[in-house]
């Protein structure tokens, strides 16, 4: 007898578990309480795979083996905890896809940075004749490429969504980039249990397996602490001298594995800012582990395009620069951001807040921005915060109405930021849309 799974979402992750569950003889039914893209619509319709939208058929989902949930689906729903108790299991696409794949993957989450690891890993790998593919959180699911792709590695981004849903998903490589607030509202506002699903990531891994991780984060080093991993541990840090791992010396980031040494002057670097140096450790110790020679590393972090709607620069306009960085979705890649300013900003942020507390990003608003643009259905904490250190705040409901009110607040050889600390759901789609606006409004000014 075939098996059945019940897919919930019709998006990346839904529509890619279909096509790998066809793959494999299972029977399929996929319900998305919204409307389905047309271009997945499409997918569907020419595979021949059984759907519905806006609606749930309960009949239909609890006749299933196994159901898999999209990650934008929180656990907490009535429908998921139903199945729970009826003992159907509910697991992720990424638990689903390593069910049918024999593939090492290198595996990236962490609140901040994981996109930029993850690219930054594909893009050595490319360079040193890897035959690797990418994706996950980003680009194509991981089930569709399982489908699709006979490659020697997979590298995938990771959330901490994903992970909630894994039961045996074990990477080779774990990578976790940092843990700072995000998310709360997912994890009963509290931290714990946030960094708990992170390190979901290393729940199946063993003594062959390899954890590279920020040993400079308190969050992550206090939970190694109490929890000890199986995996071999490859820590980094720019604070401080690490054996087996990477540090930084002299402004040279020093890479030690099992005795092979490596050194790369950060001033090389494609990538500019602390964090982005960090971004270069884990990816350069990946690299090393398939031991891709030392030299192509180099190049390959020298010669990096970064990502889009990441501290990306847009365009100079009468001397001043517009930067976009709508992927900034929480307040520590915003840090990140304001960090890594040289001059005089004007600053467009809002949208919805995730529990955000700004505390931290005073001394830098203080010293870095002399104007804030709010653009979000609701910017009573932005006021709230801010309103008593920047001499101007102005708020604005459309993204033609904060580049216009931004071009005129802005001088000379300063910057304009769009970096939001917050989700982006309430006047966009998401926050590529919310990028990919940003951009076009300023190439229209």
């Amino acid at each position: 007898m075939a098996k059945k799974i019940a897919i919930l979402g019709g998006g990346e992750s839904g529509v890619g578990t279909a096509l790998l569950a066809k793959k494999e003889g299972y029977v399929i039914f996929l319900s998305d309480k919204g409307k389905i893209k047309q271009k997945y619509k499409d997918v569907l319709e020419n595979n021949e795979i059984d759907w519905e939208e806006e609606q749930h058929t309960k009949s239909k989902i609890f006749d299933a083996d196994v159901v898999m949930k999209s990650p934008g689906i929180p656990d907490s729903v009535p429908m998921i905890i139903e199945l729970r108790e009826k003992g159907i299991p509910v697991i992720s696409e990424i638990e689903f896809a390593s069910w049918f794949s024999d593939t090492p993957v290198i595996g990236i989450t962490g609140s901040n940075g994981k996109t930029t690891v993850t690219s930054l890993v594909q893009h050595v790998l490319k360079q040193g004749g890897v035959n690797s593919g990418m994706g996950g959180n980003i680009g194509n699911s991981f089930a569709k490429m399982v489908t699709e792709e006979d490659r020697d590695w997979f590298v995938l981004e990771i959330s901490s969504f994903q992970l909630d849903g894994i039961d045996r998903f074990r990477p080779h490589i774990a990578i976790l980039t940092n843990i700072t607030p995000d998310h709360l509202d997912r994890y009963d506002y509290k931290l714990e249990n946030y960094i708990e699903s992170k390190f979901r990531i290393t729940r199946n891994q063993t003594e062959e397996d390899y954890f590279i991780y920020d040993a400079d984060d308190k969050n992550i080093t206090s939970w190694l602490e109490r929890h000890p991993v199986k995996s071999q541990k490859l820590p980094f840090s720019i604070e401080k001298k690490i054996e087996n791992g990477a540090y930084l010396e002299n402004e040279n980031i020093v890479i030690t594995i099992n005795n092979t040494k490596s050194t790369m002057p950060t001033s090389d670097l494609a990538l500019q800012g602390k964090h982005n140096t960090k971004n270069a450790m884990a990816a350069g110790m990946a690299a090393q582990l398939l031991r891709i020679r030392k030299q192509t590393i180099r190049e390959s972090m020298a010669n990096f395009q970064g990502v889009e709607h990441r501290l990306e620069k847009v365009l100079k306009i009468n001397n001043v620069l517009y930067i976009n960085d709508s992927k900034a979705t929480n307040v520590n890649a915003t840090y990140y951001a304001l960090e890594s300013m040289e001059s005089e900003t004007v600053w467009i942020l809002g949208g919805v807040d995730k529990g955000n507390v700004y505390d931290d990003l005073l001394p830098l608003v203080n010293e870095k921005v002399k104007a804030i643009i709010c653009l979000g259905v609701d910017n009573e904490k932005i006021k709230a915060s801010f309103g008593n250190i920047v001499e101007t705040l102005v708020e604005t409901t459309s993204m033609n109405e904060a580049v216009q009110m931004a071009y005129r607040l802005a001088e000379k050889g300063d910057n304009v930021l769009l970096s939001p600390a917050c989700a982006s759901f309430d006047l966009f789609e998401n926050y590529e849309d919310r990028g990919r606006q940003f951009k076009e409004a300023v190439r229209n000014l």
